[in-house]
């Protein structure tokens, strides 16, 4: 898979509220807080992204002129997709595409994900809720390579603050 990166969406990354997780060079996965906001639209993925992702704000009475998409045919070469976190607070654990244990975040009512490569699994720390998009048609489970879960210490995760990094267990590697 080609690396993935962000460049040239500077103005966005410097956010406080907006996070890149990503492992030599290559973006795993875009944050974006509940308290991200920027005035106009802010796109997060480079144009090259087979999911593009952007925050729009604008006043009342902003009107966005009627428009359609044209048929085009694209080439989807991987599988990215999108969290909206509707309630709860869910671990995400990411992984290299070599299915080792990187890092992990917790996500927050509000919050949104892209998950643009590398691996993923999530825990569920409170009853949850979220949305997920991602491109089609659907391909059933061939789509994905399941692999065994870093087990993480529970200890870890209760005294980080939200999207702080976890210890990983001894021998979770």
């Amino acid at each position: 898979m080609e690396a993935l990166s962000i460049t040239g969406n500077a103005e966005v990354v410097d956010d406080s509220n907006f996070e890149v997780v990503s492992f030599e060079g290559e973006t795993l996965a875009m944050i974006i807080r509940d308290s991200f906001s920027r005035s106009g639209v802010s796109f997060f993925t480079p144009k090259e992204f087979p999911q593009q992702l952007a925050y729009m704000e604008h006043p009342a009475g902003k009107v966005i002129d009627a428009h359609l998409h044209c048929k085009l045919v694209r080439q989807i070469e991987w599988t990215q997709e999108v969290l909206f976190v509707k309630r709860g607070r869910v671990l995400v654990k990411f992984y290299t595409p070599d299915k080792d244990y990187l890092s992990s975040r917790v996500l927050y009512a509000g919050d949104v994900i892209l998950l643009a490569s590398g691996g993923h699994g999530f825990e569920m720390l409170e009853d949850a809720s979220f949305f997920e998009v991602k491109q089609g048609p659907y391909m059933g489970e061939q789509e994905k390579l399941r692999f065994a879960s870093a087990d993480l210490s529970r200890s870890s995760e209760a005294s980080n603050g939200p999207g702080v990094e976890l210890e990983v267990k001894d021998g979770a590697r």
